[in-house]
């Protein structure tokens, strides 16, 4: 069972991390901890309840996480040019420049998609801005979950010890 609860920390670890690393499925890969330790402990540390409610939280927002980005470059005046363009620039930048470049990826996408579309620097730059907010929030909504999971797993795994 120590494996288990071992797994559990070692998940808990990447999935903050994955919370900023586009590569790592972060609050997925917290959640996860919540399921491993639970296990290890045949199922007495969460209620039934509290693991439905953050698995749900996990799956709201890692879908936020792909959609925040588009709602906020609509927002900012993005046309659905600049919109491609964020979508293609965060696909290129995960493997051109790891592991920030879904950001920055998705950023010049859609000043770039702007351009092309509008030759308007300003609407491209804005359409830009609305990406990287759009992203910071998913970033901040996945680490905000992924903090939550983690105070009740540490809290669960002082209450009973280690095992």
């Amino acid at each position: 069972m120590i494996v288990l609860v071992i797994l559990g920390i070692l998940s808990l670890f990447a999935g903050i991390i994955g919370c900023v690393l586009p590569i790592l499925p972060g609050p997925p890969l917290a959640y996860l901890s919540l399921i491993l330790l639970s296990f290890a402990r045949r199922w007495t540390s969460f209620s039934p309840a509290l693991l439905i409610v953050m698995g749900i939280l996990t799956v709201v927002v890692t879908v936020l996480d792909y959609i925040l980005p588009v709602i906020y470059s609509k927002k900012k005046g993005a046309s659905k040019a600049g919109v491609w363009g964020s979508v293609i620039g965060m696909i290129a930048g995960i493997f051109l420049f790891p592991p920030f470049g879904m950001i920055i990826g998705a950023f010049v996408g859609a000043v770039l998609g702007e351009l092309a579309f509008s030759q308007n620097r300003r609407n491209a730059l804005k359409a830009g801005w609305g990406v990287f907010v759009g992203t910071l929030f998913g970033i901040a909504a996945k680490l905000g979950v992924s903090g939550i999971i983690a105070f009740y797993f540490f809290r669960a795994l002082l209450e009973r010890g280690g095992t």
